[in-house]
C-alpha cells in the first residue's frame, strides 16, 4: 500500500495560488491593561509542496501563528488566506471545511485515552470521504508501521512512552492525507534516529502529495530538509536564515 501516492485534490484548492498567503497579520491576547500583542504584522507565503521550518525562542508567537493558519483561532487583524479562502471574517462552515485538509501535530499529542493507537490513527483516515472501514483500518496500520509502531497498535495511550505518543499523533495527522501539515516541535520527544526518519517521511509527503509543511523546530539537525528556514522574534518575522 503506497500511502504517499498522489491523492485527489479538493475542488476548492487552487493550484495557481500559494497554499498560505499572509499579509500584515497581527494578533493579541488578553483585554484591557493585560492586552498583549503576540504577532506583529506577519507576512508570509507558503507554496504547495514546500517545506518551511520556523525557528525562534519560546514565547515569540510561533504556535499562535500555526493555530491561526490551522483555522483554530479567529483572525483579528491583517489578511490570511488558506487555499485562497480568506479566513478573516470567515464562517464556521468554511473553517471546518479547511480543517479537514489541514493536518496538525502539536506537542500535547491530544490522543483519545480510551482508544488504541490504531483507533487514534484511524480517526485521521475517517476524515477522507469514500473509504470503507477496512481501507481506513488498513491505512491506519500502515501509517503506524511507517512511524515504527507496528508492534504497539493495540496499546492505549497510557501504555505508551512520550515519544511513542508523538509518533501516534504524527501518524494520525498523516492518515488524513492533508494538503497542509502544521507541526509544532514534532521531533522534540524523539531520539535522533527516529526524529530523522519522521522528518524524512514528512519531506516525502510534501513532495509526493504536494503537501505544504510548516514546522516549528529548535532542532538544528533537521534544517537540511527545508526549502526555507524562517525565524521569529518577539512576534515578528525576522530575516530568513541563510
Amino acid at each position: 500500500m503506497n500511502l504517499l501516492a498522489n491523492s485527489s485534490v479538493p475542488t476548492f484548492i487552487s493550484a495557481e495560488k500559494p497554499a498560505v498567503e499572509i499579509v500584515g497579520l497581527s494578533h493579541w491576547f488578553g483585554k484591557g491593561i493585560m492586552r498583549r500583542e503576540v504577532l506583529q504584522s506577519i507576512s508570509l507565503e507558503i507554496n504547495s509542496g514546500e517545506v518551511v521550518l520556523l525557528t525562534g525562542p519560546s514565547g515569540c508567537g510561533k504556535t499562535t501563528l500555526l493555530t491561526l493558519i490551522g483555522a483554530l483561532r479567529k483572525v483579528e487583524a491583517g489578511d490570511l488566506r488558506v487555499f485562497g479562502c480568506d479566513l478573516r471574517g470567515s464562517s464556521r462552515k468554511t473553517r471546518q471545511l479547511l480543517r479537514k485538509n489541514i493536518g496538525m501535530i502539536f506537542q500535547g499529542h491530544n490522543l483519545l485515552r480510551c482508544l488504541t493507537a490504531e483507533q487514534n490513527v484511524q480517526m485521521g483516515a475517517d476524515l477522507i470521504d469514500g473509504l470503507s472501514y477496512r481501507v481506513r483500518r488498513d491505512q491506519a496500520r500502515e501509517w503506524l508501521r511507517l512511524v515504527g509502531l507496528s508492534d504497539q497498535m493495540d496499546k492505549l495511550p497510557h501504555d505508551l512512552s512520550g515519544g511513542q505518543k508523538q509518533r501516534v499523533a504524527i501518524a494520525r495527522a498523516l492518515a488524513a492525507r492533508p494538503k497542509i501539515l502544521l507541526a509544532d516541535e514534532p521531533t522534540a520527544a524523539l531520539d535522533s534516529v527516529t526524529g530523522r526518519e519522521i522528518v524524512d517521511l514528512l519531506r516525502r509527503l510534501a513532495k509526493d502529495q504536494s503537501c505544504s509543511v510548516l514546522m516549528v523546530t529548535h532542532d538544528p539537525r533537521i534544517l537540511d530538509i527545508a526549502d526555507r528556514v524562517l525565524k521569529m522574534e518577539d512576534g515578528k518575522m525576522v530575516q530568513p536564515l541563510e
